[in-house]
Order: structure tokens, then C-alpha cells, then sequence
């Protein structure tokens, strides 16, 4: 199946270091700053959104955002692309706080809903999306450290912030995490990722158990390959340069195709729905 609205592979073979930057993409993500259209499914909202500088995390943003929701963007340390994040987030007329620093910390994780709640005046929605992702052939190649990291980050973080963010939040919340159908198609190269992946599905099942007598739904997305600086930057060039062209879709997904999933269980429209996992996958199959 091919879409001619949409680039697809190959692309030109291209590295990074990581984290990646956007700008040096080719060709440059579509975050839907062009396209994507809101009617106000989120009028009046507060949403944090970890890993909002670049890829799927911006992509909601500007969702979120045009949806009409103040956002918080967390992000580690790309200030460039958080800008440019929030310069699209306030020309849709929504407030954007810059909140720069490293999840991993348990202490940076309580101070971004502290952030949220005193600059905001509350917190309706949680995107817990920020990953950290390598490639390696060999599990002898993978540091104790990396794992460490790894682990800190993906799933982690997201037991932090929720567990500061839920004290805040009202009945009608929602939060909403980053899967992966690595969760259930672990890639041989990214054992440290997926194994995260894994775990962030159940603690999406396990956790909306657990709040929903507050009323609180808590949801998660399963992106397929998605073009964002994580490739290019944890991927060789040329594994890159192909990459997304063996779904049914035959093209990777770029990261406006994911916010209108993560809009749906932000809103109201979502609202008989937790302990989801939507697949947004290219047509691979979560098993």
C-alpha cells in the first residue's frame, strides 16, 4: 500500500548523535503543524507532556494545544526544539511552560507537577512519552548503566509523575502513556527498550485498575515505526534510511498520524475507555 501524501521510504542515509534534532532530518517530521485542525475537545485543559520538544511529544502538543489546552513541555536538555514547540502551542492561542530537565529524578518529576499545578492552576491530563532507546547486537554489548538508564526513563518516570500528578487531579483526568508494539514484537536489537515497553503496558493495565474509583482514566499508545530524531540518532544509516517499509503501510508513520489517538483518550470521547492500548502500528499486528 503506498500513500503519496506521505514520504516514503528510502530516505537518505543519515546519522546523528543522540538525542537527534529535528531540523537535520531527511525529510523533516510532520508534527502536524500544517494539518492538524482542533474544534476545542479539550477546551479549558492543563496537560504535561514529557518528551514534547520533538517527535510524537510535539505532535501532541500542537494536538493538545489547538484542541485547547495549556501544556507543559517537559524535555532533557533540546531547548531549540522545545521553543519551536511552544511558538506553535501559543499561536494556537494556548499557554506553553518550558520545563527543561532530566526525569529520571524522582525530584524533577514532583517539581514538573508542581510546576504545572502553580503556573497552570491544575493538571487534567498526563503524557507520560519521553523514551530512551539504543541498538545493540549483542546483550553483552549493554552497559548495567544503560540498562539502568534505560529503565529510569521509560517506565520509571512515569511511576513518579503519576504518582505526584494523581493527588491533583479530579475525576475526568486522564493519563496516558507511550507503549510500543515493541511490547509485543521485541526487536532482537533493542532488548533494553523493549523489555520497558512491556512494562509500561502493564502498568497501564494495572494502574487504571487502581484509580478508577477516582474516576481517573488511564490509557495507553502503541506507536509502530515512527519517523522521529530517536531513529536516526539510535539507528545505523542505513537500517534508517529503510525504516518503516515492511509494515503494510509500507512507510513509517510520521508523528501528526499519532495525536488524534492521544486526543481521543484525553477528551471526552475516550470517556468509556481505560486500560486501553490503541495500536497505531502501520497495519503490523500486536500479537
Amino acid at each position: 500500500m503506498s500513500d503519496s501524501r506521505r514520504p516514503m521510504p528510502p530516505f537518505a542515509e543519515q546519522q546523528q548523535e543522540p538525542p537527534g534534532q529535528t531540523a537535520k532530518m531527511q525529510p523533516v517530521p510532520d508534527h502536524g503543524e500544517q494539518s492538524y485542525r482542533g474544534d476545542g475537545k479539550l477546551s479549558g485543559k492543563v496537560a504535561l507532556i514529557t518528551g514534547a520538544d520533538s517527535g510524537i511529544g510535539k505532535a501532541i502538543a500542537i494536538a493538545f494545544a489547538r484542541e485547547g489546552a495549556d501544556v507543559v513541555i517537559s524535555y532533557l536538555n533540546e531547548d531549540e526544539d522545545a521553543k519551536d514547540t511552544a511558538k506553535w502551542i501559543e499561536e494556537a492561542g494556548r499557554k506553553a511552560v518550558l520545563a527543561p530537565g532530566d526525569i529520571k529524578s524522582e525530584q524533577h518529576c514532583r517539581s514538573l507537577v508542581d510546576k504545572t499545578v502553580s503556573e497552570l492552576g491544575k493538571i487534567d491530563i498526563l503524557v507520560n512519552n519521553a523514551a530512551f532507546q539504543r541498538t545493540y547486537a549483542s546483550i553483552e554489548d549493554i552497559s548495567a548503566e544503560e540498562w539502568d538508564e534505560t529503565f529510569r526513563t521509560n517506565i520509571y518516570a512515569p511511576f513518579y509523575l503519576a504518582k505526584a500528578a494523581v493527588p491533583h487531579m479530579k475525576a475526568g483526568s486522564s493519563v496516558i502513556n507511550t507503549t510500543s508494539i515493541q511490547s509485543r514484537q521485541p526487536s532482537q536489537s533493542l532488548l533494553a527498550y523493549a523489555s520497558t515497553k512491556g512494562a509500561i503496558s502493564n502498568f497501564t493495565a494495572g494502574l487504571a485498575e487502581m484509580l478508577a474509583e477516582k474516576g481517573i482514566r488511564v490509557n495507553a499508545v502503541a506507536p509502530g515505526p515512527i519517523w522521529t530524531p530517536l531513529i536516526p540518532s539510535t539507528m545505523p544509516a542505513e537500517k534508517a534510511s529503510k525504516f518503516g517499509e515492511k509494515t503494510l503501510i509500507g512507510r513509517a508513520g510520521q508523528p501528526a498520524e499519532l495525536a488524534g489517538a492521544y486526543v481521543l483518550l484525553a477528551s471526552d470521547l475516550g470517556s468509556y475507555m481505560t486500560g486501553a492500548v490503541i495500536p497505531v502500528t502501520g497495519g503490523e499486528i500486536m500479537i
